[in-house]
């Protein structure tokens, strides 16, 4: 998962794209990058980590424009090296090109070994890359004609921006998978990956880019086009993990979407406890609705090091293993002695849940009864949330009753996929389940699959 911003006509572009990526930061600690355009030329700045690291006064002036482009990245494809990180910047014939993506295309790699077979260099393993090599070779009239042409070409997964030396597109792919969201800050046109970033900067939310959209902005005016439509498959994982909870994402408000997951979730599996405990952040919203729909109070049983970054999206194993008693401690005044329902949003691996498990117990809980705010995960995603391979996933291979025996819980219950689906506002077939069900609307190719699995990327949820 990655984090995209962009602004058009602001004469403090490289500054403001700063700042929509510091909001959305929970989206990528690994990277990120700002490109801007001053009528001249492309300037780029690049860096590991996260962008307060990356940026300063010094840096952010040597990003002169009025147009700007920014992003912030796990990876999802290809490896954590800064040669991946993005904007990535070339030139054309049809001039200066520059790009942020947050997605996955599931024919890169097919794409890619024809394009090398044919005589094209590519410098990053980023799949991104590929759409600019496929503009390349396509040259039209105007930019935005030659970005059509490409994506016609490639399947998967993309929230993309593009800056020109004459306008800035925003492009979503025809099935909705990520969310792009256009705002209007005092005349300029800006697009994010989550509102929270309009919040920050006093933005208004003009719409959710449609299926398929491209927008072309050139200063203060706007064109659409459409590459293509097709079944709507938001990824509701969105709504589960990885938005902040004061952002709407696919027009529904993600805190709103959580109590609900939490209610239903108290409804489908109800246990006499005394408390409900969450595991913070991701679990905060689920637990409230949980304790509101059951009764039971909602106490701050752990307490999260803020310091710590998401255990999700660390790349390194060794750091996710360290990372779990770094961020996370039990109050054992509030726990000692109680039953306690303890709420977060997914299993991944399995590895995490059991050590929280024995911390609540450690810290003198009488019981403990896991509820997770998902089904399941028992299969990977191949657009853009990088899970492990299925052998990995507990899910995969275990019942619910023997990943209770694992993580030692008292009680382990998972909201149901169709408890999950009826708390969303969207249709409950506008979304993309295959994590839970391994039902792919857009099928990976054979080459890009053997891809991963030859070079799959680590990443896990809270767990």
């Amino acid at each position: 998962m990655c984090g995209i911003f962009g602004i058009e006509g602001h004469e403090d572009a490289a500054n403001i794209a700063y700042l929509g990526l510091y909001a959305q930061q929970h989206r990528g600690q690994e990277s990120g990058g700002i490109v801007s355009w001053d009528g001249s030329r492309l300037s780029v700045q690049r860096g590991m980590g996260q962008v307060a690291d990356i940026f300063n006064v010094k840096v952010l002036e040597r990003l002169p424009g009025d147009r700007a482009v920014g992003h912030i990245r796990y990876s999802t494809s290809g490896a954590s090296v800064l040669g991946n990180a993005q904007p990535i910047v070339v030139k054309t014939s049809m001039g200066p090109l520059a790009t942020v993506h947050n997605g996955t295309l599931v024919n890169a790699v097919e794409i890619r070994n024809r394009l090398e077979r044919e005589g094209s260099i590519f410098q990053t393993t980023s799949d991104t890359e590929v759409i600019l090599h496929l503009m390349a070779r396509q040259p039209r009239a105007n930019v935005e004609e030659s970005l059509l042409a490409a994506l016609s070409e490639v399947r998967g997964a993309y929230s993309l921006l593009l800056v020109t030396d004459s306008c800035l597109i925003a492009a979503r792919d025809p099935h909705g998978f990520r969310p792009m969201i256009m705002g209007d800050l005092n005349g300029s046109y800006c697009f994010a990956s989550e509102s929270c970033a309009f919040d920050l900067l006093g933005a208004t939310v003009v719409r959710e880019l449609e299926l398929g959209e491209v927008v072309v902005a050139r200063g203060r005016e706007i064109e659409s086009f459409k590459v293509g439509t097709g079944q709507p498959s938001r990824c509701a994982f969105e709504q589960v993990y990885f938005a902040r909870p004061d952002s709407k994402v696919f027009d529904d408000a993600v805190s709103r979407a959580r109590l609900q997951f939490g209610r239903q979730l108290a409804r489908e599996a109800p246990v006499p406890a005394d408390m409900v405990v969450a595991v913070p952040d991701s679990g905060m919203f689920a637990a409230l609705g949980y304790a509101r729909e059951s009764g039971m109070p909602l106490e701050f049983g752990l307490i999260r090091n803020h310091y710590v970054g998401r255990t999700f999206i660390e790349p390194k194993q060794s750091i996710r293993h360290f990372g779990v008693k770094v961020k996370l401690n039990p109050v054992a005044e509030l726990i000692s002695g109680q039953r306690v329902v303890l709420v977060d949003d997914s299993i991944v691996r399995g590895t995490t849940s059991p050590k929280i498990v024995k911390m609540i117990r450690d810290a003198g809980a009488v019981e403990v009864h896991v509820r997770i705010s998902c089904p399941p995960t028992a299969w990977p995603c191949h657009y853009g949330i990088n899970m492990p391979t299925r052998e990995e996933l507990i899910a995969s291979s275990h019942s619910v009753e023997e990943i209770r025996e694992f993580i030692k819980a008292d009680s382990l219950s998972y909201l149901s996929l169709e408890g999950m689906l009826g708390a969303l506002s969207g249709e409950p077939d506008s979304y993309c389940t295959a994590c839970w069900t391994g039902d792919y609307r857009v099928q990976i190719s054979e080459e890009d699959r053997r891809q991963q699995e030859l070079f799959p990327i680590r990443v896990e949820g809270t767990d």
